[in-house]
């Protein structure tokens, strides 16, 4: 390669043409005349005869400068010219280039830059004559063979690299430096492209590489080191706990990074942010996951960092909730009567949501377990009971039942104090009936349940008052008295539910919010940690599937073998044991990347005999031949168009306007073989509406008031995950909109809330609105009370309306609806009255039964807001109208065609 200061070229002999430009020159001087156009009258060819030579006339000057321009710049396209050519690494020494690759799990994240790195290094090896050798560092599979590296031709080694992927494992120096030394490379030039972090013998390997004639190591900055996505041993009691690790280094800035949780369709439920503080190597993270969500959780990962280090495989430990059931002596002596046994109605409860491990308190904490129930008839020895409080305070729930011989175990057992003896309500000797149970507090575990009009309860323990007592009450009866308190002991729970677990105080037990009730208690425990594999203990698991370099998911691979029970205990990465999921379905057990690396540290400081360089050395670099050769062949087409006026093949006024547009043709060509870079257009684009054109999304107009929108947004998003669950429809993240600012063609689905203080709509807001009606968009208007729609919609085109006809297709989109109850119910729904103009489809939908507030949910998956006068099942109906509505603004009259009519039919008659 030839330099030039900043031009370099790669192919210089071709310069040599340049010495041909003189010889172009007297070439092209001489022009042979144009045709004349002469009338042919027979006697005027006899006049003026002259026995003239006839002689060419001379090259205009300017056409000689544009031919010697287009000679130039095909001359100087051809020879390569790069400007700004980086430090050329590959062109040192004589011998090969040994190319030594860190194909490492750290090395996975910035992947992409490394291979576009090796491959410029290859191509420069290429151009000055030299042979490349690649040597790999990550450790072998256990049946591969690992030859040493040999020289190659640049046109192979490329294949090689582009074949070449990240492995999920650490790096082997000590086995690459046998393979370097068994090759015994000729003396040349080094480049490795290092993954950043200091490992054993990456001494011994600098200097046998520096010994070879010079060494150059390209790495990441460390405030660019890989992360590192721990779980935690214990799950914390709102969610999977974890701990976002980076490589220790001397000066770490602070860093960004979303923690995501996605389902087992690879679909995001959960985005947490977090951040790296200044100096820190380790930030914690808490998955906050509704119960609901943690069965179908397939992977906790780091967002935008890809790597198998960054991803943790969900397991059973996240997902399992074992319950254990202490066996006592029931109402009498001997064995348990049907009916009487005091734990008979908490294994009929359960049958729907776990299937307990029953027996003494001792036998059940030898096994997993993430919430235990104990009836008053269990009296486990002291021994038992200290084990139980370690276990609580280890993250385990205890519930208990009261009773006639509720023993108090231990201070720590028990959530409150308690008054000596019971309550008895609706007895003979009692003026009081028996109670019932009050609304649920908004803030327990049980917000959101309805009490049903036929629990009561006869007799109960009273709690000592005390000024904490009110925040430990999950639930109470009409007289305030608390029917259900918990407490928390550690990172565990104690609850004790006031009454007796058969119906002997209390018709809970029969009921129906028994199971509710159950299942929440079951859903908010924090799960267990341990092994739960479906094997005996000490079986290998075999492998199911396996996270490759980039942490995705795939078969098991040639070589995997299955993971000893002592890598279970103590987690270690190698290539016959990769990250992934091991273990039989329904039983899997995560081995992660995270949980068994140690703490890492960047590599330091490098030896005097090595050159430190970044991943991005060929950055500044521009090829100029693309835009010199784009010159030449527009200077070869304005030389076309002016050789064929000058020889008169083109009309006069025609050939005129030829040679002034070749002119500025030319003058654009040599603006092209300029080095300034050619720039698109780089008009900015709306994120929301690029968002909105990538993913489909709904999207909910902005009142402008904090609270309206809060539940607004909080409904669109439960509504989102229900359609996700049910349906086809996998919809992204819902966005809020300003119709005067955004764009709103790209939502198929607009919810505007109509509050009594909103302003009528601006000019800008109004067009769009009208455009958006018009091009096929729908608009859910929500009224709330005292709000007018016809007000803030004031000028907008509204078509006519109509109540919601019987037979409409948004009754039968998906579910077949009589009634589109929200928070509240009764109002009337309308609709456009004749869609003819949108292909049968309504533009607009218009009610006021505070839809969004009956879909809407918190983190945990629990509702926000009452449904009256229904319950959970008006709440169920809001979300079969939501998932109607938003498959009818998707598919439209699809539902309407004839052909789904006779199993519409079925389906009401059935």
């Amino acid at each position: 390669m030839l330099s030039l200061g900043p031009l370099a070229f790669g192919a210089p002999w071709v310069l040599l043409a340049v010495a041909a430009l003189p010889l172009l020159v007297w070439l092209m001087r001489a022009m042979p005349p144009a045709p004349r156009r002469l009338a042919f009258p027979a006697v005027g060819l006899l006049f003026g005869l002259r026995a003239e030579e006839q002689v060419s006339v001379r090259t205009p000057w300017w056409l000689i400068l544009l031919r010697l321009l287009l000679a130039l710049v095909l001359i100087l396209g051809l020879a390569g010219p790069v400007l700004s050519p980086a430090g050329d690494t590959a062109a040192d020494g004589d011998g090969p280039l040994i190319l030594v690759v860190d194909d490492t799990w750290a090395a996975a994240p910035t992947w992409s830059e490394r291979r576009a790195l090796m491959l410029d290094l290859v191509a420069r090896a290429g151009r000055h004559g030299r042979a490349v050798m690649v040597l790999t560092t990550a450790a072998e599979a256990p049946d591969a063979v690992a030859d040493p590296p040999a020289p190659m031709a640049p046109g192979d080694a490329a294949t090689v690299l582009r074949a070449l992927d990240p492995k999920p494992w650490d790096k082997d120096l000590t086995a690459a430096l046998d393979r370097l030394a068994s090759a015994r490379p000729e003396a040349g030039r080094a480049v490795w492209v290092h993954d950043g972090l200091a490992a054993p013998d990456t001494d011994a390997m600098m200097t046998a590489l520096g010994d070879l004639g010079g060494l150059t190591v390209h790495r990441a900055a460390p405030d660019e080191g890989p992360l590192i996505l721990r779980p935690l041993t214990t799950p914390g009691e709102s969610g999977p706990a974890l701990e976002v690790t980076r490589p220790a280094a001397d000066r770490l800035p602070a860093r960004a990074v979303t923690v995501r949780a996605l389902d087992a369709q690879g679909r995001a439920v959960l985005s947490v942010p977090a951040t790296l503080p200044e100096g820190a190597t380790t930030t914690p993270v808490s998955l906050d996951l509704p119960a609901e969500v943690l069965p179908d959780l397939g992977r906790v990962e780091i967002a935008g960092h890809q790597g198998a280090a960054a991803v943790v495989p969900a397991d059973g430990r996240w997902r399992r909730r074992p319950v254990g059931l202490v066996v006592g002596t029931g109402a009498g002596e001997g064995a348990p009567v049907p009916l009487l046994d005091e734990t008979h109605y908490l294994r009929q409860a359960l049958v729907p949501l776990a299937r307990p491990r029953e027996g003494g308190v001792t036998d059940l904490l030898q096994g997993g377990l993430a919430l235990m129930l104990m009836t008053d008839g269990a009296h486990p020895d002291a021994e038992a009971v200290a084990a139980l409080v370690d276990w609580v305070r280890d993250g385990g729930t205890l519930v208990r039942f009261a009773g006639p011989r509720l023993p108090e175990l231990a201070p720590e057992l028990l959530p409150v104090r308690l008054r000596p003896g019971e309550r008895a309500m609706g007895g003979a000797l009692s003026w009081t009936a028996p109670a019932h149970l009050a609304p649920f507090p908004d803030t327990g575990p049980f917000a959101g349940l309805t009490p049903p009009d036929d629990v009561t309860v006869s007799r109960q323990v009273l709690a000592e008052p005390a000024p904490d007592l009110p925040a430990r009450t999950w639930a109470r009866l009409e007289d305030g008295t608390p029917l259900v308190t918990g407490a928390t002991v550690g990172r565990g729970r104690v609850v004790l539910v006031h009454v007796t677990a058969d119906p002997r105080w209390s018709s809970l037990a029969m009921s129906g919010l028994f199971i509710d009730m159950l299942r929440r208690l079951i859903d908010t425990s924090a799960g267990v940690g341990g092994r739960d594999t479906g094997t005996e203990a000490g079986t290998p698991l075999p492998p199911y599937r396996i996270l490759d370099g980039f942490g995705r998911a795939v078969d098991p691979p040639p070589g995997t073998r299955p993971l000893p029970s002592a890598m279970i205990e103590a987690p270690r990465i190698d290539p016959a044991h990769p990250p992934g999921l091991y273990g039989p379905p329904g039983h899997l057990h995560a081995h992660t990347l995270g949980a068994a690396l140690s703490a890492p540290e960047m590599l330091g400081a490098l030896p005097e005999n090595a050159h430190a360089a970044s991943l991005n050395a060929t950055a500044g670099e521009r090829d100029l031949r693309p835009p010199l050769l784009t010159a030449a062949l527009v200077l070869a087409l304005v030389d076309l168009l002016v050789s064929l006026a000058f020889r008169g093949l083109l009309p006069g006024r025609t050939a005129r306007a030829t040679t002034a547009a070749a002119v500025l043709l030319a003058v654009g060509a040599a603006a092209l073989a300029g080095p300034g870079p050619a720039r698109a257009d780089d008009a900015p684009i709306d994120p929301k509406a690029l968002a909105g054109a990538l993913h489909t999304r709904l999207a909910w107009v902005d009142t402008g008031e904090a609270e309206t929108d809060r539940v607004t947004e909080a409904g669109l998003v439960a509504l989102t995950r229900v359609l996700a669950r049910r349906t086809s429809a996998e919809l992204a993240e819902p966005v809020a909109v300003d119709p005067a600012r955004d764009a709103l063609e790209v939502f198929p689905l607009l919810y505007w809330t109509i509050t009594p203080g909103q302003p009528p709509v601006t000019s800008s807001a109004r067009r769009a609105i009208a455009a958006y009606l018009r091009g096929g968009g729908m608009i859910l208007l929500d009224v709330h009370p005292g709000g007018d729609p016809a007000r803030v919609l004031d000028g907008v085109d509204i078509p006519p309306l109509e109540p919601l006809p019987e037979d409409h297709v948004l009754t039968r989109s998906f579910y077949l609806l009589d009634r589109f109850p929200g928070r509240t119910q009764g109002q009337t729904v309308w609709v456009e009255a004749d869609p003819s103009t949108h292909d049968g489809v309504s533009s607009l939908v218009v009610g006021a039964h505070d839809w969004a507030a009956a879909w809407a949910t918190d983190e945990t998956g629990r509702a926000l807001f009452a449904t009256v006068p229904g319950g959970n099942r008006q709440r169920e109906m809001a979300y079969r109208f939501g998932v109607n509505l938003v498959l009818y603004a998707l598919t439209g009259n699809y539902k309407g065609d004839q052909v789904h009519l006779p199993a519409i039919m079925e389906r009401l008659t059935n």
